[in-house]
């Protein structure tokens, strides 16, 4: 993607942001392709709601999987 982001940022599968992007924005690819026809999208503010919406719940999942591999990890270095 050409975009720019901090030091600290989390980064997400790429992926899952372009499924993301097809489900709620009809966006075939989210790489940049040098066309305003193809690089620019009209957006409803209900679709972008979903969208956003979508990439907080993933991020949620992420959390709670994270949480359980490091439990997890926990546990099995006091084993």
């Amino acid at each position: 993607m050409n975009h720019h982001t901090t030091a600290n940022a989390i980064t997400a599968p790429s992926s899952l942001l372009e499924a993301i992007a097809l489900k709620h924005f009809f966006v075939q690819t989210l790489k940049t392709q040098n066309s305003d026809r193809l690089d620019f999208h009209d957006v409803s503010v209900w679709a972008m709601e979903s969208a956003l919406k979508a990439a907080f719940e993933a991020g949620v999942q992420a959390g709670a999987q994270a949480e359980v591999e490091a439990a997890l990890k926990k546990k099995t270095k006091k084993a």
